[in-house]
């Protein structure tokens, strides 16, 4: 016979069961609230729950990057040892207890942190740049090009962090050849550190030289990494090495282009290279390239489409390079109901100096084939290069004046005269 139950010990169970099934809730709703807030609110989210790794992370980094006021490295570095305790496999702990160290100065300590920090997680971030910057600084550099590597290929925003110690790395021949090797293998930073090379004079030197040495790689250079440098090197007003690279980066198929106007029949081939033909953007007209075979009736060229709108500035334009002396331009042109409100002309200026050296206007009407020229002289002054461009007279964008119809440039040349 089963004893029976009493109320009692019925309603104490069902009140036990209760409770108990409100704690885990209540435990359960507090790791995730915890969870929720690790990132916005980590001193919140440890309170809720002391044992959330991410929200104690987030907690010591705050610290340590608070620029109000002098962080509490000893408070920090408890914290984040006593976090190691309870999890032997977060690399991150390893890395800002590293971290923590080598502002107290302890950098040997602090090595050995980021070094296991490094075991545990190949691209731990803090880790990583703190081992690219110690072995710059003790010349084991192309260990520090293979951290790059690691380091970018899983954290690409973080190349300006590095760009600083490129010039260090290859000035070192170990350094040198370490990034030639990896941009040879297609590093995808490869882009990133032309860019960044391109911005100063000792970068434009390394820039240059990777370029040449790529050319018989199987990794040649890349039209957008010509044109950075050489664009750089105008920056700098480096316009001699730059109108060289430009001479160098030449297929065969391009050097039958070339002449003081590169491109001068307007072939749809264009690089984007300062000294190649460059279009912009541009509202009210439209610009296309045509060979001869593909143009109606075998008129090649650059036609321009005016689409009853103002036009303002520029639409196309290209560097180019004439030494002191005697010139004549020429265009062969056609085009149909043409209107121009405003003068519409090519003009050359000296890149370093205000005023043009030569202009001349392109014709209104419906004409075909019609020969265009001027003479002009570059001065003995310096005027190192210059700036050939196709532009309007319209200084402001009123619909007083909507330029209409189409023009065919058929070839835009240069010829030196004698003198």
């Amino acid at each position: 016979m089963t004893a029976q139950t009493s109320p009692f010990m019925q309603n104490l169970r069902r009140s036990a069961v209760w409770f108990v099934a409100s704690a885990l809730v209540l435990a359960v709703s507090s790791i995730g609230l915890s969870r929720f807030l690790e990132n916005e609110a980590p001193a919140v989210s440890l309170a809720l729950y002391p044992l959330n790794a991410n929200a104690l992370i987030g907690e010591i980094s705050q610290g340590l990057n608070d620029t109000s006021d002098a962080p509490d490295l000893d408070g920090l570095l408890a914290k984040a040892e006593s976090a190691l305790r309870f999890d032997l496999g977060d690399a991150r702990i390893f890395s800002l207890i590293g971290e923590i160290k080598y502002r107290q100065g302890k950098k040997d300590e602090a090595y050995e942190f980021f070094d296991q920090g490094r075991k545990l997680s190949k691209t731990e971030i803090n880790s990583l740049q703190r081992s690219i910057s110690h072995s710059i600084e003790t010349g084991d550099l192309s260990k520090a090009v293979g951290e790059i590597d690691t380091l970018l290929r899983r954290w690409p925003d973080r190349f300006p962090a590095i760009a600083e110690g490129l010039p260090t790395v290859l000035s070192s021949p170990d350094g040198y050849q370490a990034v030639l090797a990896a941009i040879r293998a297609e590093a995808p930073w490869r882009a990133s550190l032309f860019a960044a090379l391109g911005k100063t004079t000792e970068g434009l030197d390394f820039a240059n030289r990777l370029l040449l040495d790529l050319t018989e790689s199987s990794a040649p250079p890349k039209s957008g990494e010509l044109s950075v440098v050489i664009s750089g090197y105008i920056l700098q007003k480096q316009y001699e090495p730059a109108y060289r690279l430009f001479l160098f980066s030449l297929s065969d198929k391009e050097r039958k282009l070339g002449g003081y106007v590169f491109n001068s029949t307007f072939e749809p081939v264009s690089s984007g290279k300062p000294f190649d033909w460059q279009l912009r953007e541009q509202s009210g007209l439209e610009v296309t390239f045509a060979t001869s075979q593909d143009a109606v009736e075998g008129e090649g060229g650059a036609t321009v489409r005016f689409l009853n709108t103002p036009v303002k500035k520029a639409a196309l334009q290209q560097y180019i390079e004439l030494p002191p002396g005697s010139y004549k331009i020429s265009l062969i042109a056609s085009a149909t109901n043409l209107k121009l409100p405003k003068e519409l002309f090519w003009s050359i200026r000296c890149v370093d100096q205000a005023g043009e050296i030569a202009r001349f206007n392109i014709p209104e009407g419906t004409y075909n084939r019609q020969s265009l020229s001027r003479e002009f002289a570059v001065g003995p002054i310096a005027c190192p290069m210059q700036l050939l461009r196709l532009e309007t007279a319209a200084i402001a964008e009123s619909w007083r004046f909507r330029y209409v119809g189409t023009l065919i440039m058929h070839k835009l040349s240069i010829e030196r005269l004698p003198s």
